[in-house]
């Protein structure tokens, strides 16, 4: 075989697989647009006793911020005041966002993005881990929405938040000492992994999913979950 001919199928054969990726991609931009404007979910019973949670972006990634204390759950037990640079006391809402632990580490900024990150992250070949902001208040706005719900609903989705963090032997969460990240940030060990069909954003809208919220069929983005909202 002389090398005219290799050439020809090296050639062949690249284009095939740069229009496998293309048609990949494709599909899978246009499956993430029709799936997250179907809606799922139903309006919830309220009653006397309704909580009040947010829907927060940054414009890419969505957050669930929960009131760090009241009747139902006190979440400073866990994510303690002390696991952040402030320590500050007087921080009224918590922030949870999952995602991919070398995103969240490694990645303080867009322009800081290395390739072999952004690799591990969408072949499911990295761990993940849970973000948790502290906040002193919270005001409506594009990126934030604000939800009322039922006692029932919010319990199934304080279980669930909690379900998506790792525990040692004495049910104590795995905090992760890090501080790459604003001075009310604490990071700790998560279940599951990050990849191109369970992102953040996919996780955001499990939550919403879990206590009977509205929110998208599947969404890879925060886009589709605000759209509905």
């Amino acid at each position: 075989m002389d090398i005219k001919t290799i050439s020809r199928k090296i050639l062949r054969w690249t284009k095939r697989i740069v229009l496998g990726i293309l048609l990949f991609v494709l599909f899978y931009v246009v499956s993430a647009f029709i799936l997250s404007v179907i809606p799922v979910g139903k309006k919830d019973r309220l009653t006397g006793n309704d909580v009040e949670v947010y829907i927060l972006s940054n414009g890419v990634h969505m957050d669930m911020v929960l009131p760090i204390k009241n009747s139902y759950k006190d979440w400073s037990r866990d994510i303690r005041f002390d696991h952040t640079i402030s320590r500050d006391t007087t921080m009224e809402y918590l922030a949870f966002g999952w995602g991919d632990k070398g995103f969240y580490l490694e990645t303080p900024e867009w322009s800081d993005l290395k390739f072999s990150v952004a690799f591990k992250a969408m072949f499911y070949l990295g761990t993940s881990a849970m973000h948790c902001t502290f906040y002193k208040n919270m005001r409506e706005g594009s990126h934030c929405k604000k939800l009322v719900m039922s006692q029932d609903a919010y319990q199934k989705l304080v279980t669930y938040i909690e379900e998506s963090f790792q525990h040692n032997a004495y049910n104590e969460l795995l905090h992760i000492k890090d501080n790459s990240y604003g001075n009310n940030d604490a990071f700790y060990e998560a279940k599951r992994v990050y990849n191109l069909f369970y992102t953040c954003n996919t996780w955001a809208n499990n939550a919403l999913k879990s206590c009977g919220q509205k929110a998208c069929l599947w969404t890879p983005s925060d886009k589709g979950m605000f759209y509905h909202y």
